[in-house]
């Protein structure tokens, strides 16, 4: 096999696994769990960091920033989206 066909296959079974998992998430718990994930997307930047070392084409470039954007976008997201929802727990003042 070749290394496209192995990246290709693991990419189809990683997108039908996590349509399995999420699938079976109830609502209820689909905000915790997907601004918690969101998060985690520090890791995508880090594998920015580390390919942006070996880069050497326009179309590298190009790809890099969309990784790095699209994974900060994520970031902020996953953060704001806890943020609001921790907001709804806490106490309102009366008198204010």
């Amino acid at each position: 096999m070749t290394i496209i066909t192995i990246s290709i296959t693991i990419f189809i079974l990683a997108i039908l696994i996590g349509y399995e998992v999420i699938g079976k998430v109830p609502s209820t718990l689909h905000t915790p769990l997907m601004s918690g994930a969101n998060s985690i997307h520090g890791v995508v930047l880090v594998g920015v960091i580390l390919s942006a070392g070996s880069i050497e084409t326009p179309v590298n470039y190009i790809l890099i920033f969309i990784a790095a954007w699209f994974g900060s976008m994520n970031i902020v997201g996953g953060y704001t989206v806890t943020d609001r929802m921790l907001d709804m727990f806490k106490k309102k003042n009366k008198g204010n």
